[in-house]
């Protein structure tokens, strides 16, 4: 069995949404002595990391609705490494996806180490048609799973389906096929996502 550890690392520096230093996570150590105690300020939407409904809808649920048996299970990699802007509904008619499916993305998106303003995202077409076919999950190598739609449709419509997000994912070293998926959030309450960690096992079931 093999196991792939989809996750990116959280570090002063790491790349972050749109290049903004806001978003940069913080890493405060105090030493007395040999004890060290090292704090972390961390934005909810830091590397690897899961949306809740809250993040895109006025009143949204939280974190902690989102129920935990929806991010243990089988998934599905498939590779769209060809597309080269918004993933649509064409993009993604051949790979017989089916209901409950969770579904990864992986773009040329995996192959970037710094933050690329015009990456792969899925468009508002392949959302919809994604949340037709009823999948329980979808996931993106990118830090956000829409870039320049306006009113943010994509989120929109896998919220309104009850469609987990899951952004920031680094699939560079991972094929299209199936694998057993668990993704780990923080046990965060009253917030808009929760980063975490992502890991994928080949031959398990």
């Amino acid at each position: 069995m093999k196991m792939y550890d989809v996750t990116s690392s959280i570090y002063e520096g790491m790349t972050v949404y749109k290049n903004k230093p806001e978003k940069q996570p913080e890493l405060k150590r105090v030493t007395n002595g040999y004890v060290s105690e090292t704090r972390l300020e961390l934005d909810v939407h830091t590397g690897t990391h899961i949306d809740a409904p809250l993040h895109m809808v006025v009143d949204g649920d939280t974190f902690e609705t989102l129920p935990l048996t929806n991010l243990v299970g089988q998934c599905k990699v498939i590779d769209v490494t060809t597309v080269e802007s918004g993933i649509s509904k064409t993009d993604l008619e051949g790979f017989n996806l089916q209901k409950n499916d969770f579904v990864l993305l992986k773009t040329k998106n995996s192959f970037e180490e710094e933050f690329d303003f015009d990456f792969v995202y899925l468009a508002a077409d392949g959302a919809q048609y994604l949340a037709d076919i009823g999948v329980r999950g979808i996931g993106i190598d990118a830090l956000g799973i829409e870039r320049s739609q306006e009113g943010h449709p994509t989120h929109k419509t896998l919220f309104a389906n009850d469609i987990i997000i899951i952004e920031g994912l680094r699939l560079k070293d991972v094929e299209q096929g199936d694998y057993f998926m668990v993704a780990a959030p923080l046990k965060l309450v009253g917030t808009d996502a929760s980063p975490a960690r992502v890991l994928l096992f080949e031959g398990l079931q």
